[in-house]
């Protein structure tokens, strides 16, 4: 073969394959839960969905499936002529109901299987070698009467098999769970499948809770909200009237992560390839719920200096930075401040002290793809608080094109001669840059 008949490897698929390394590596051995409703199972990208459960699984992590099957029990019983109401979103589910229900449950899971065991050639499945488990792992109790309704077969979840699920994984089984439970005096039980992703979670101490969902775009005002904790969630959903799965996707995520969940996540089961997108790149493609926000403004350490440099290099090119070696950057370390994402120094800042009662902002700097939103006006905010524990009463910024900018964020310009002594001496330096102050 000569090399121009050589098929080409598109640059950005490397590119993206060297990036998603450190995920790989956060993600393997760690366990997720991943639920997803009937719906689901019904789409066209269901197959994809399918291999993408196998790559994760072939990384190395454990996965735990739970399945609804709303739209196929709803079939099953209008096939066989039996009514069963919703009251406020959950089943009634008479006995006479329960037959036409195991049997969409059944065969739900049986897909899953098949297609898990799936090995063609030419497919993302050939060579994988997936055994899935079932049982009895989850314990049910009845739901009982509810506003004066009784629910009858409709129960919730009341224990979860923690120790048969671990061994299971433990051996690289995938675990599948549906929506049912079952009682100690052998009777089952209808469940809500959020209801038992949310309870094996929190039982199992699962690294990941995923919702699978068919809109799983949250906008707040146009805007997809990437990340939120808790209290935030509690907020929107009491300023928002959200359909009905995405409020208790939401309500199962503040729960989770109040109790011992570290990161839920909430994607499109329609969109093809989502659920990689959300694992493996830095931004991902849909929602996260998570107990300590994503993105985070801290003190930075000697550890961030290499993430220092690749942030400023490019600036200081430009000479909109003035040069800083790696040696002073390490000397100065104390006083930056950095946002870190995922590992990744998104924007950094530095106060430095000038006397008694002043100290000058510097370095203020974010990365350009993530310059869209309040970061700087945020690594700002840091640096002023900053300075007001320290009893500094004034800021000053030295910038030769970012002038506008600091006007907006409360500055005004002033003479050079308003710098302390010891800093005018260090002004002329070629540069003629502009200086601006805050009163704190």
């Amino acid at each position: 073969m000569t090399t121009s008949a050589m098929p080409q490897i598109k640059p950005e698929y490397v590119h993206w394959f060297r990036n998603s390394a450190p995920y790989i590596n956060t993600h393997r051995g760690k366990t997720f839960v991943i639920m997803f409703g009937g719906e689901a199972v019904n789409h066209p990208n269901f197959n994809t969905l399918i291999h993408d459960f196998a790559l994760l699984h072939s990384l190395g992590i454990k996965l735990v499936l739970v399945h609804g099957a709303r739209p196929q029990i709803e079939k099953n019983l209008q096939e066989a002529g039996i009514v069963s109401p919703l009251h406020h979103d959950v089943r009634i589910t008479p006995r006479t109901a329960m037959p036409s229900i195991l049997q969409a449950v059944g065969a739900i899971r049986l897909q899953i299987e098949a297609q898990l065991s799936m090995g063609l050639a030419n497919s993302p499945m050939y060579g994988s070698r997936i055994d899935a488990v079932s049982g009895n792992f989850v314990t049910a109790r009845p739901y009982g009467i509810r506003d004066g309704v009784d629910h009858q077969m409709t129960g919730e979840v009341r224990s979860i098999d923690i120790e048969a699920i671990k061994n299971n994984l433990l051996h690289d089984h995938i675990v599948i769970l549906g929506s049912m439970g079952y009682s100690a005096t052998g009777e089952v039980f209808n469940l809500l499948s959020e209801d038992v992703a949310l309870s094996a979670a929190v039982a199992l101490g699962a690294d990941k809770l995923i919702f699978l969902g068919k809109e799983a775009d949250i906008n707040d005002n146009g805007r997809l909200l990437h990340e939120m904790i808790p209290n935030e969630v509690d907020r929107f959903l009491r300023e928002r009237d959200l359909n009905n799965e995405i409020n208790y996707f939401l309500h199962c995520a503040s729960v989770a992560c109040r109790q011992g969940v570290h990161r839920t996540h909430i994607i499109s089961y329609a969109k093809d390839g989502a659920l990689l997108e959300e694992l493996f790149t830095r931004d991902g493609s849909g929602t996260l719920i998570s107990h300590d926000p994503y993105e985070e403004i801290r003190h930075a350490n000697i550890d961030d200096v290499v993430g220092l440099i690749e942030l400023l290099t490019p600036l200081e090119e430009q000479g909109i930075l003035v040069s800083r070696s790696r040696e002073r950057l390490e000397q100065e370390i104390d006083n930056y401040s950095v946002i870190e994402r995922d590992g990744m120094i998104l924007g950094c800042a530095a106060l430095y002290p000038l006397d008694a009662d002043s100290a000058e902002v510097a370095c203020v700097a974010v990365h350009p793809e993530y310059r869209n939103g309040s970061r700087g006006a945020d690594l700002l905010a840091f640096l002023e608080q900053q300075a007001r524990s320290h009893g500094l009463h004034k800021l000053f910024v030295l910038t030769t094109r970012t002038a506008h900018w600091f006007v907006e964020q409360g500055f005004a310009e002033v003479d050079a001669s308003a710098l302390p002594k010891a800093r005018q001496e260090k002004y002329h330096n070629g540069r003629n840059s502009k200086v601006f102050q805050k009163t704190l």
